[in-house]
């Protein structure tokens, strides 16, 4: 592992494989949160917080519990439970920050509503622990993987609700694309701009 690695694995999370327009992972919080700034920016760094967290305590439950030499001899493991103790330790890690923010700022957690507990169901936040197992990374690959992951996630949500708000402001849309419809062709536009990215070649 060096540090070139590390910054491969950070520009890809971030542009080349952004898990919203790259890998189309965490739609339901990116449309649901995003016609504001401030909210968009709440929920990207929760989800960060969650990606992050999920990466390093699923790293070791995974490597010394479910597929351990050790304790399965003859490799008689326990990988297909992996999805299943990912969620568990994904809800747990959310269910801590709904309560932090409850304490700490009620106003945002007001903001977030319902779209907070869905980090649970969040498939980016899943995904990311998932392909850190299929992508064998080591403990601080897959926290660089998880944190910029989640940073490429509060981007996309930041990006796409700027542009929401100033949508909001104007009359010269047609009638017809006014509201949802103009959201989606703007999420497919930002995903047409990320999508330029693909061909970025790093450090060759």
């Amino acid at each position: 592992m060096d540090w070139q690695e590390l910054i491969g694995i950070a520009l890809g999370a971030i542009l080349i494989n952004n898990f919203i327009f790259s890998q189309f992972l965490g739609i339901c919080p990116f449309m649901g949160m995003s016609k504001s700034t401030e909210t968009a920016v709440g929920m990207g760094l929760a989800v960060t917080f969650v990606m992050g967290l999920a990466s390093a305590v699923c790293y070791p439950i995974n490597k010394f519990i479910l597929v351990s030499e050790t304790i399965f001899p003859g490799g008689n493991d326990l990988k297909f439970m992996q999805t299943i103790v990912f969620i568990l330790v994904i809800a747990s890690l959310v269910q801590f920050i709904e309560m932090f923010l409850q304490k700490a700022m009620p106003s945002l957690y007001t903001a977030l509503g319902v779209y907070l507990p869905l980090i649970t169901t969040n498939c980016a936040v899943l995904g990311v622990v998932l392909q850190n197992v299929q992508n064998t990374y080591g403990f601080v690959e897959s926290v660089t993987y998880g944190v910029t992951g989640g940073l490429g996630f509060l981007l996309a949500i930041y990006l796409f609700a700027a542009v929401r708000e100033k949508l909001a402001l104007t009359s010269e849309s047609p009638k017809a694309f006014e509201g949802f419809p103009i959201a989606l062709v703007t999420a497919g536009l930002l995903a047409l701009c990320f999508g330029g990215f693909s061909g970025l070649s790093i450090f060759g």
